[in-house]
């Protein structure tokens, strides 16, 4: 990965990523932020909603612009300074969301560009509108993940995530099972 200078960004420049959302990621991101909404950690509640099922958290999806700003677009060295978001659709377990970001304004005195952030769905649904600005490094960064965090690199844990996940649902199971579930979801 390569991060572009401001010298090397104009108008138009784009990049995108695009990744199928998977229930297990939605849980695991909720566990990470700690947002138990049931309407992203209950599959009964949700269930009873207009959704039918468990939606990601808006912020899920707006991660993934992240990704590409701080992968591609700029890429790595970019300062992500501000984001405006509009929520369309929501994103379910099963989507492939792609997130695109394009240069719409380069401003070289200040090291500023502002991008169009949007993302979209499998049948090319807006779910996520915005804009960033985002400042990107004063030269060129070229940056190679260590091996320990790559892909091939976490296949190696992967055993140890397994069971950690087991054990967690099953304490969660366990915990709802109790009068008056004292488990995270039931606390209010």
């Amino acid at each position: 990965m390569i991060g572009k200078t401001i010298a090397e960004l104009a108008p138009g420049d784009s990049a995108e990523l695009a990744r199928r959302v998977e229930l297990a990621d939605i849980g695991e991101f909720v566990d990470a932020v700690g947002d138990y909404n049931p309407l992203h950690s209950d599959p009964q509640f949700a269930a009873n909603t207009s959704f039918g099922e468990p939606i990601a958290p808006g912020v899920f999806t707006a991660g993934m612009i992240s990704a590409v700003i701080g992968t591609q677009l700029p890429g790595p060295g970019a300062i992500y300074l501000s984001q405006s978001l509009k929520f369309v659709k929501p994103v379910k377990p099963g989507d492939t969301i792609t997130a695109r970001v394009e240069v719409l304004e380069v401003i070289a005195e200040r090291n500023r560009i502002r991008l169009s952030t949007i993302c979209r769905n499998q049948r090319d649904e807006e779910v996520l509108v915005g804009e960033a600005w985002v400042m990107p490094p004063k030269t060129a960064v070229t940056y190679e993940p260590p091996p320990e965090t790559s892909a091939v690199g976490l296949l190696a844990f992967q055993p140890w995530a397994w069971a950690a996940r087991t054990m967690a649902l099953w304490g969660a199971l366990s915990l709802s099972m109790l009068p008056g579930g004292l488990g995270r979801r039931g606390r209010r």
